[in-house]
């Protein structure tokens, strides 16, 4: 009995029953370049951007006057 309790205390809890470890390989996973939120954030300064230059464009030119 002595032998037995010896024993369980030396054990590392892994169960192996195979002799030979084999790795396997899982599909590779592909990322996006760019995050969809970097994506919408450079879309909304884009956008932004376009309104800025829209009200510049307004603003430089004189008012038409029609007869």
């Amino acid at each position: 009995m002595p032998k037995a309790a010896g024993k369980r205390g030396e054990l590392s809890g892994q169960l192996s029953v195979e002799d030979i470890t084999t790795m396997v390989l899982c599909k590779p996973k592909l990322l996006p370049l760019k995050s969809l939120t970097l994506e919408k954030l450079e879309k909304m300064q884009q956008a932004a951007q376009d309104t800025i230059r829209q009200q510049e464009m307004a603003e430089k030119e004189p008012p038409q006057i029609s007869h």
